[in-house]
């Protein structure tokens, strides 16, 4: 041996044994369950103790003699010198570019996923995370449930950047999603992801879209396609979206996409994939056909369940009110008035529905934008975009929403109508209180609806709490506390740049010394000119259209349905000796009578379904020969009164008039 000093490296075999970090990722045992924060893993045991276990590194030592089994490795002694400043150029160097601390660092992500995470401000795993990301590093099929909201884009779109190779010009990851809107979300998650990695290229395919720019795209070369079931299929059927070099198929919403008619469609884009390829599954939840398929197409996968904490549920405040359907848009204003936030999605069953409410509010002064399914995709793009920064309050939509609309500012969701399932519910609520905030949901149900509360509330897990339509005192109070905050914005940051409140500044010293009036009282009179003329405070009667103490219930009304057959000539003379209206009451008579073959339900139905006043709200209906009268809450609007004479039962003209008149 030449001059020098003799380092020996220590190992059991000839190339020692492999790092603890790295035996984890390239070992896999039988599957056990693991809980993490409340979710519970099914998979490989090691890969989770991968990411917790730092590395340890062999034991490079000059002074421990070699062992039996052991390798002696000579250097020279020039070799093992100590450069000092050389050291500490590199300590300086390694200090510059290091990255912030982040707990995604130790699933062994590289270095250009970590600098897209720290952009975007991510910084701690969320439990979906920590159970699915070790398993799809490993490149193993995986089944995840999990709710809205819970980060599973980043639980699949992490692992899967990670393993991408940015020279293939072919698609190598494909995501289906249920809806445009989610597909357009996971398509920009993706792409915040990997803004630090070059190369990656990240195509939405839906339709509504251009379908010869998607072609354009797709010759180009892209890595990442993420699409709806139908748009996905015409594009292979025609050859412009190859999939032979694919390596990764996600299912997003695999539950919405059955209950949208989709699952054949998506069995058949899983038939025509390689062979070779890894299958990720989430769902909200787990169907017997979902389960299937997972049996089916999946090969030995992870199962991932994350069960939502109490608190994380108690995040969006649920609450519900019942009311008449002829009542329901009065309700609808009343509670935007008093509990309306910056941002507001109201959910309706049908499209003509969302175009009603919509024209109802714009008329109330609201900033109101329609989502369903005949509005162009472009204008859905627009107007997602008009709410997520501001320009728009509130959004009526169907169910098309549901899904992958994801606007930090809403504060308030309303279930306008009530959704067909609990799974619907769920994702509807899930449009606010994201990402840790909190939020408001409200559910409207008729009579007849509310013995589906108790499903809706087993799907949340949690009582949905009872609340009354708000009246005149509580959005009162709101417009005043709304007024005072726009006043102590405007105030903290003016609205004016600094030429036009110089301006205004002037204009109010000329009015001051003009009138001789005091700055309280220009104060004021800048109020009331903001106002326009409209009134600052609902005044007048609240019992229009609300349910009156004591008045007939439903139950009664069907009684009175019942016994409504023509009742003897005494009964009826008995009938017109009775006593007046009761108290806030009117009678009216309508001319329609037994001669005509009316019935009670009939009056109460029409005079219901025309003023939009609750059937129970209805006095006393008393039936005569040839008219019949009937009790009505005092302070009936003059156009209400007006449609009501031109109103037909039994195809006569009710032609309602005041007794007494």
């Amino acid at each position: 041996m030449s001059k020098g000093k003799a380092a020996r490296v220590q190992g059991t075999q000839s190339h020692g044994p492999l790092p603890a970090c790295v035996e984890g990722f390239t070992r896999l045992q039988h599957p056990v369950t693991q809980s993490i924060d409340g979710s519970t893993l099914t998979g490989a045991a090691d890969s989770q103790a991968a990411i917790e276990q730092p590395c340890q590194e062999d034991v490079l030592s000059s002074a421990m003699a070699p062992q039996d089994g052991g390798i002696s490795v000579a250097i020279p002694e020039a070799d093992v010198s100590t450069d000092v400043e050389a050291e500490q150029a590199i300590a300086v160097s390694e200090a510059e570019t290091a990255l912030p601390v982040s707990a995604f660092a130790a699933f062994g992500l590289r270095r250009e996923l970590l600098e897209g995470l720290a952009a975007i401000g991510f910084e701690e795993p969320s439990p979906i995370q920590k159970a699915a990301i070790p398993e799809l590093m490993l490149g193993r099929d995986l089944v995840g449930q999990a709710q809205t909201g819970t980060g599973k884009t980043a639980a699949f779109g992490l692992p899967l950047l990670e393993r991408l190779d940015a020279g293939q010009r072919t698609p190598q990851v494909l995501v289906l999603t249920p809806t445009r809107e989610l597909a357009m979300q996971v398509a920009e998650a993706f792409n915040s992801y990997a803004a630090c990695m070059k190369g990656v290229k990240v195509l939405p395919i839906y339709g509504g879209a251009d379908f010869r720019d998607q072609i354009q795209h797709l010759r180009r070369g892209v890595q990442i396609v993420v699409g709806t079931p139908g748009r996905v299929m015409d594009h292979m059927r025609q050859g412009t979206l190859d999939l032979s070099g694919l390596r990764s198929l996600v299912l997003d919403e695999a539950d919405e996409m059955l209950r949208m008619g989709f699952i054949d469609d998506v069995k058949w884009v899983l038939e025509q994939l390689p062979a070779e390829r890894q299958v990720v599954l989430f769902s909200a939840t787990m169907p017997t056909e979902i389960r299937r398929i997972s049996q089916n197409y999946l090969k030995d996968p992870a199962e991932v369940t994350i069960r939502q904490k109490a608190a994380d549920g108690r995040r969006i405040r649920q609450r519900h009110l019942v009311v008449n359907g002829p009542q329901k848009l009065e309700a609808l204003e009343r509670v935007l008035e008093a509990e309306g936030s910056e941002g507001v999605i109201i959910f309706a069953r049908t499209k003509a529905i969302t175009l009603t409410v919509a024209e109802s509010l714009e008329q109330h002064g609201y900033d109101v934008a329609v989502l369903n399914g005949d509005v162009p995709q472009t204008q859905r793009e627009r107007t997602i975009e008009r709410l997520r920064d501001g320009r728009v309050n509130v959004l009526v939509a169907t169910d098309v929403a549901a899904r992958g609309l994801d606007v930090d500012r809403i504060g308030l969701v309303i279930n306008y109508d009530i959704p067909f399932d609990g799974e619907a519910y769920v994702h509807r609520i899930g449009r606010t209180g994201r990402a840790g905030r909190s939020g408001e949901a409200i559910l409207f149900l008729t009579p007849r609806e509310r013995r589906f509360l108790g499903g809706l509330e087993r799907a949340v897990n949690q009582p949905i709490d009872a609340m009354e339509v708000p009246g005149n005192a509580s959005i009162n109070q709101h417009r005043l506390d709304r007024l005072r905050q726009k006043l102590t914005t405007t105030l903290q940051q003016p609205v004016c740049n600094p030429e036009e409140r110089a301006l205004l500044g002037e204009i109010l010293q000329r009015v001051a010394q003009e009138q001789s009036c005091s700055p309280d009282q220009l104060a004021l009179a800048a109020l009331e000119l903001g106002l326009a003329g409209k009134p600052l405070l609902l005044q007048g009667e609240e019992r229009w259209g609300q349910s009156r103490p004591g008045a007939p219930t439903r139950e009664r009304d069907r009684d009175r349905d019942r016994g409504g057959e023509r009742r003897p000539f005494n009964d009826r003379n008995q009938e017109r000796s009775e006593d007046g209206p009761e108290d806030n009451m009117e009678r009216f008579r309508i001319e329609v009578g037994w001669r005509d073959r009316v019935k009670p339900g009939n009056i109460v139905g029409a005079i219901a379904n025309e003023s939009g006043l609750a059937g129970r709200s209805i006095g006393k209906i008393r039936i005569f020969d040839a008219h019949s009268t009937v009790d009505l809450p005092k302070g009936m609007p003059d156009d209400v009164f007006a449609d009501l004479r031109r109103l037909r039962v039994m195809n006569k003209e009710l032609q309602i008039s005041r007794l007494g008149s």
